[in-house]
């Protein structure tokens, strides 16, 4: 991962070494992140949901008298 990691910021410095070409960097890096954050969080939300519908079936399953 980090090896594609630094072939791509070294594919990056082709770009002008205009301020507008590192803000276009910013904003491309910025859209991966929050897309990496997306999908990554809605895994995250999944599985709270899921341990918390086991916890509390395990719950109620303590408070039943055998």
């Amino acid at each position: 991962m980090y090896a594609q990691l630094s072939a791509a910021l070294f594919q990056l410095q082709a770009l002008p070494d205009s301020p507008l070409g590192k803000l276009l960097v910013a904003i491309v890096a910025l859209a991966v992140v929050v897309l990496v954050g997306r999908v990554v969080l809605s895994i995250a939300w999944k599985l709270l949901l899921i341990a918390g519908v086991v916890v509390a079936a395990l719950y109620a399953v303590s408070l039943v008298p055998f």
